[in-house]
């Protein structure tokens, strides 16, 4: 059973957790949530309002993280998925996790991001000449990586999926799927 590894923390948006955890063993891969410390994590719902300018957050669903980045072997993995929420804000500091993305990248495995989880891509150093989507108030961060945005619900770009919201769900997971059943060489 090929596993992912799915980061998150306290303040992970946790719509877009529970749907990568459930379809992820949907297809029967080992989904391991992974986060700075095993246990159960606080995560949040966010939402668009009318007359917001942005989103707006409240207390979401909790989980149970499997393992602590300290924990991680990268070879143990086929792939990895940065959730989002508010918890990249912090998550993107940890000098451990963006080893780990680092690890993934240079070992020619899959990365995914998804919302702000485009933070941590782009704290890791591995946004520079990518064709890159996230959150839109989170493009500028993606520029100024290097990446370059585009308005669509999801990218691919080499072994890099990434896409804007949890509305993005079906595209996103539409295309990662479609490529982890491609033949090896299909990035």
């Amino acid at each position: 059973m090929p596993k992912i590894l799915i980061v998150t923390g306290d303040a992970g948006e946790s719509y877009e957790a529970l749907y990568a955890v459930h379809r992820f063993q949907e297809e029967n891969w080992d989904a391991v949530v992974a986060a700075p410390s095993k246990r159960r994590l606080h995560l949040v719902m966010h939402d668009f309002e009318p007359g917001w300018d942005t989103y707006v957050e409240r207390p979401g669903y909790g989980l149970e993280s499997d393992v602590t980045f300290n924990e991680v072997r990268v070879s143990d993995y086929a792939a990895i998925l940065l959730l989002g929420g508010r918890a990249p804000e912090y998550l993107r500091n940890d000098a451990k996790l963006l080893d780990i993305v680092r690890e993934f990248d240079a070992a020619g495995k899959w990365i995914f991001s998804i919302c702000h989880g485009i933070q941590i891509l782009v704290a890791a150093g591995l946004a520079q000449g990518k064709r890159l989507t996230c959150y839109e108030h989170v493009r500028f961060e993606a520029e100024q990586g290097g990446g370059t945005f585009v308005n669509q619900q999801a990218v691919r770009d080499g072994r890099i999926i990434s896409a804007q919201t949890w509305q993005s769900h079906p595209d996103f997971y539409r295309e990662i799927f479609a490529q982890l059943a491609a033949k090896p060489d299909a990035a």
